[in-house]
């Protein structure tokens, strides 16, 4: 199986390779906000892509925000690729793990998206400044699965 690639931005890379390096003792806490690090696969490529995002935690599930790493009109690629196939992987500090995505919406989108503007406040500028709704992304385990590969 190929290596996973990093995303093309140089200080999401980097920040992702500190985080798997010291299973987030470094890049846990990034920007004052916990991350986590996403294994996708490329909806186009098949190949495997490792993304470092903010997150929140409400009832067991993981919650991310589809921003992209500056205010953009397009979806990042790693929400795109979920859209294609929902199954992934996440690491939490040394724990890795296999999710299954949805994108939130109705009541749940708000009461998420407050959590998320509450925890990153940058987000809210991002909104304003953005023409597009910004989605957020409920990460539910998958009990049983065995996560792919990271490396």
């Amino acid at each position: 199986m190929a290596p996973a690639r990093h995303s093309p931005d140089p200080s999401v890379a980097e920040h992702v390779g500190r985080y798997l390096a010291t299973d987030g003792a470094d890049g846990h806490l990034e920007g004052g906000v916990p991350n986590l690090v996403l294994a996708h696969r490329g909806r186009r490529s098949g190949n495997r892509y490792l993304t470092g995002l903010f997150y929140g935690e409400d009832d067991d599930r993981y919650i991310v925000v589809a921003s992209g790493s500056a205010i953009t009109h397009t979806h990042p690629q790693w929400y795109l690729n979920l859209e294609a196939e929902p199954t992934a992987a996440v690491q939490v500090l040394g724990e890795r793990f296999a999710v299954r995505a949805r994108t939130a919406d109705g009541a749940e989108r708000g009461r998420l998206w407050r959590m998320m503007t509450d925890l990153a406040p940058v987000y809210r500028d991002y909104a304003a400044r953005s023409r597009r709704v910004i989605p957020v992304v409920v990460l539910e385990r998958v009990p049983g699965q065995v996560p792919p590969a990271f490396a």
